[in-house]
C-alpha cells in the first residue's frame, strides 16, 4: 500500500487527517507543500479527476489576498488557476490523499471522516 497525504504540517485539518489515518492503521508518506513544493503534473491530475472547484480553496486567506484580476483569470481559465495553485500552494484544499489501498486507487480531497472510513474499509 502506498498512500501519500499532501498538505501543510501546521494545518488543523491536516492534523485531523493524520489522526484518522493513524486510527485506521494506514501507513502513509507526508508531502509538505511548503517544504517540498508540488509538481504541475500532480495538480493537473487532481484537477482533471476531482475538478477545479474541489481542489481550489477559495475560502482561505491566500485566495482572498489575490487581486480581482487574478481571481477572474483563475475562474476563466483552468490553466491560469493551476499556475496560481503552483505559486500559492496554500490555495490547494487540504489534505489531498492519493495512492493505492488494497490495489484500489484512492484520491480524496479535504477531510471527511466518513469518506476516509469508506476509502480505507
Amino acid at each position: 500500500m502506498t498512500i501519500t497525504i499532501y498538505g501543510i504540517k501546521s494545518c488543523s485539518t491536516m492534523k485531523k487527517a493524520f489522526t484518522k489515518l493513524d486510527d485506521l492503521n494506514i501507513d502513509y508518506t507526508f508531502h509538505d507543500y511548503k517544504k517540498q513544493g508540488i509538481d504541475k503534473d500532480s495538480v493537473q491530475r487532481w484537477v482533471d479527476l476531482l475538478g477545479l472547484d474541489k481542489v481550489l480553496n477559495k475560502r482561505g486567506t491566500t485566495w482572498r489576498k489575490l487581486t480581482d484580476e487574478q481571481k477572474q483569470a483563475a475562474d476563466a481559465d483552468v490553466n491560469t488557476a493551476i499556475g496560481l495553485l503552483l505559486e500559492n500552494t496554500s490555495m490547494i484544499k487540504r489534505p489531498i490523499v492519493e495512492g493505492l489501498h488494497d490495489e484500489q486507487p484512492i484520491l480524496l480531497c479535504g477531510f471527511d471522516a466518513d469518506e476516509f472510513d469508506k476509502a480505507f474499509a
